[in-house]
């Protein structure tokens, strides 16, 4: 068995291989609540045998969210929705997993297809005008976007209770994994940068003065997630801009969240404005993956530019992570996980079809019969 396709173990929670679909914001929620393009959308990649299947960034609060059109699940309302997507991924063998979010000062933005620049008096469309921001520090994401509001202890205080009240909802729906979103230059991610956070107190300046209250939410969240379900968190590795995080820092950060229970790191990077030194490429993110893998002693997983089955397995087996996540690639390719399986020698030569769902493999097998029928006349 290759090793991207073995079954592992999570806690108390079994995912049937290491593929991971990653949360990808769809920005088509009404007033946060999901809908059936949701399910459709999310369903079609447990029907594709994905491992684990991640419903996008969802806003912990209405300020939390990035667009109008945002997940959230800051509401009772916003439950049944996501039960139906999160019963569906299960049904279907995929482990079923939510990603809460705080888009800090990245939020009232536009939708990327409205312009997907800061939601300004002057353009708003009906009903959908701009909200307070928050951050670090008082700081624009850019040059003509509004200055978000420094937080104080009073607002962490809010962020906190609001990431715990979507985690005992993301427990209602049945999700069986959370994933803090610490990453791409988000709320959380804010305080952990150097460029974002100009503080003097304690929430700035030394990266344990940083790290103080992203752990304080990441702590909030292990205690009361059950010990027998997983909890991920999502990092951008580095900023990949002078002056900015470090993989060094994010090891540190790692071993803190390790310490707390978390049990998987997602890799990613970027996230601040500014000249990036980063570049992307094939894989340009797995070397994130493997050196907090090994130097903070934790679970890891590998994202971005990961498109080939052979890349993937080489990914798990060689040891640089435990998962591998996709995004864009199972868009292009939603039977991407199929695919690999046969491209790597996991299905039966004689029905490649036998782990799809019955209702798909009864009528592929009944193809490729015919094809090989074909082809064998063409020979002759």
């Amino acid at each position: 068995m290759s090793k991207l396709f073995e079954p592992v173990k999570l806690r108390d929670i079994q995912i049937r291989n290491r593929t991971v679909v990653s949360p990808m914001c769809m920005y088509s929620a009404k007033d946060g609540s999901l809908t059936d393009f949701h399910l459709v959308h999310l369903g079609r990649f447990a029907l594709a045998g994905a491992g684990l299947v991640f419903v996008e960034a969802t806003g912990v609060s209405p300020e939390g969210r990035i667009t109008h059109g945002d997940s959230g699940l800051w509401s009772d309302v916003q439950i049944e929705p996501l039960k139906k997507i999160a019963a569906f991924l299960k049904a279907q063998g995929a482990t079923a997993g939510i990603q809460l979010a705080h888009a800090g000062r990245k939020a009232s933005c536009h939708r990327p297809w409205e312009g997907d620049g800061p939601i300004l008096e002057k353009d708003q469309k009906p009903g959908e005008g701009p909200w307070q921001t928050y951050s670090a520090s008082a700081i624009a994401w850019a040059a003509g976007w509004p200055t978000p509001k420094e937080m104080d202890e009073k607002d962490m205080e809010k962020v906190r209770s609001d990431f715990l009240a979507a985690a005992k909802r993301a427990l209602t729906v049945g999700f069986d994994v959370i994933e803090m979103h610490n990453a791409h230059g988000y709320l959380l991610q804010s305080f952990l940068s150097p460029i974002a956070n100009q503080r003097k107190d304690q929430y700035g300046g030394s990266l344990e003065n940083r790290m103080r209250f992203p752990l304080s939410v990441a702590k909030v969240l292990r205690d009361f997630w059950p010990q027998y379900k997983p909890m991920f968190v999502r990092i951008s590795s580095v900023d990949g801009i002078e002056g900015g995080f470090t993989i060094e820092e994010a090891v540190v950060y790692a071993k803190e969240l390790k310490k707390l229970g978390v049990d998987v790191i997602d890799c990613s990077s970027g996230g601040q404005p500014g000249k990036m030194t980063l570049r992307a490429a094939l894989g340009y993110q797995v070397p994130f993956a493997r050196q907090i893998k090994h130097d903070a002693d934790i679970q890891t997983m590998a994202v971005g530019m990961i498109v080939d089955a052979h890349q993937a397995n080489e990914i798990v087996a060689d040891g640089s992570a435990d998962f591998v996540a996709l995004a864009r690639e199972a868009l292009n390719d939603p039977h991407w996980f199929f695919h690999a399986e046969q491209e790597l020698g996991q299905a039966p030569e004689d029905n490649p079809f036998t782990e799809w769902p019955i209702q798909y493999g009864h009528w592929l097998s009944k193809r490729k019969h015919t094809l090989d029928r074909l082809n064998a006349a063409t020979v002759k």
